[in-house]
């Protein structure tokens, strides 16, 4: 798996701090890791980027954007409306594909879901996937309204003929609620594929020190951690009807 296509649900789901936390994992384990952000939005030229923020979390970590626009927009219509040249699927590409000849494990971040367009052409993160021949994985919310978006965003990997790596809870909540729990057990059947990991809500607030020694124990082996799918949900179980 060099190269790795991290999508979320919808925005604000804890997708680049769950790629922070699969990054730590692989640079824990010694492999060299490159972070790239197919568009930047909302952010000014002097202000930390998404994959800045992934490198001063996870540690050794390459991190390049391949654009950035200064309206909080979909990439598209922050590109239009900046003047500015779109990001396309072939750039994301071959940008991925050029930084795994020179490390083991590339993370490419999107913008939103899957299907949030990057130019006039309808380009998406899908199609660079797609390109890519890449695995896709997919960072949900824990509550409800998660299992509808989760399994739209599966169904749409699948119908493309993309790999679907599996789902991680983006913001797992100090106190969780009967949906959250519930969603333990409902989100990987709706998506057909396995869970593999849950954050802690706040995590990208930790030290970058107790991020990486942390980051492992909240991931499956399949991302580099030691997280047990089956123990947590044990563990989270919603007590019975009353």
């Amino acid at each position: 798996m060099p190269i790795l296509v991290i999508t979320g649900t919808g925005t604000e789901v804890g997708k680049t701090v769950t790629t922070a936390a699969v990054a730590a994992s692989a640079v824990a384990a010694g492999r060299t890791v490159a972070v790239l952000k197919a568009a930047q939005t909302g952010v000014r030229p002097d202000e930390r980027g998404d994959a800045d923020e992934v490198a001063r979390l996870a540690g050794r970590v390459t991190a390049r954007e391949l654009a950035r626009y200064p309206e909080p927009l979909a990439p598209g219509t922050a590109a239009r409306r900046a003047g500015r040249a779109p990001v396309h699927p072939q750039e994301i590409a071959e940008a991925a594909a050029k930084l795994a000849t020179e490390h083991d494990l590339v993370l490419v971040e999107g913008a939103g879901g899957l299907l949030v367009r990057f130019d006039p052409a309808g380009g998406t993160l899908a199609d660079a996937a797609g390109l890519l021949a890449a695995p896709v994985l997919v960072v949900a919310a824990a509550g409800l309204g998660t299992l509808n978006t989760t399994e739209l965003t599966a169904r749409e990997v699948r119908r493309r003929g993309l790999e679907l790596a599996g789902v991680v809870i983006g913001s797992w909540p100090t106190e969780p609620d009967l949906a959250s729990r519930c969603n333990l057990a409902d989100l990987p059947e709706v998506a057909g594929a396995p869970l593999l990991g849950a954050v802690p809500a706040g995590a990208g607030a930790r030290a970058p020190e107790s991020f990486r020694a942390a980051a492992p124990h909240w991931l499956a082996p399949r991302l580099g951690g030691t997280w047990d799918a089956e123990a947590f949900r044990v563990r989270e179980r919603p007590g019975p009807v009353r």
